[in-house]
């Protein structure tokens, strides 16, 4: 072989570990973050004041940031879904390398929502937390799947 060749092997070898050592990093740091903080309860009100009669919103899941969707986009979970890569998904994260085919479900049980994990690869974390089993999505929790994080609202 040439000495050529032979550097330019070094020289990719050294882009890809750094690459990696980067990537690893990062997760990291996004990791050790923590979740996103709710928004406080309003405060309940008293007498004498007005009482604003509001229509109770359909469950949905909020995206935060997302390598996908633009912050803001809302999942409707009228019904069970299910989230991943594959295309028949019910919500698609084609473009999120760290998401699997069919990562994760959100299951209706009357007016609850539980999270499963499907057996993900990279796991479906809730509150910084890895889930193991299901989880009963509590108003204000965050929930990453892949690189997609999303704020559960009732």
């Amino acid at each position: 072989m040439s000495d050529q060749l032979l550097l330019a092997l070094k020289a990719g070898f050294l882009v890809l570990l750094f690459l990696f050592v980067w990537r690893v990093v990062r997760i990291s740091a996004r990791d050790l973050a923590g979740p996103v903080a709710a928004a406080p309860p309003k405060r309940a009100s008293t007498k004498g004041e007005a009482r604003a009669t509001t229509v109770a919103a359909a469950p949905r899941l909020v995206v935060l940031s997302s390598p996908v969707f633009p912050p803001a986009t809302v999942v409707r979970l009228e019904r069970d879904i299910v989230l991943g890569r594959a295309d028949d998904c019910d919500v698609v994260l084609e473009g999120d390398g760290y998401a699997s085919s069919r990562h994760s479900a959100v299951v209706a049980r009357g007016s609850d929502r539980v999270l499963r994990d499907l057996g993900s690869t990279n796991g479906t974390h809730v509150g910084g937390r890895a889930l193991s089993g299901e989880h009963m999505l509590l108003p204000g929790e965050v929930v990453r799947v892949g690189e997609t994080e999303f704020r559960y609202e009732a």
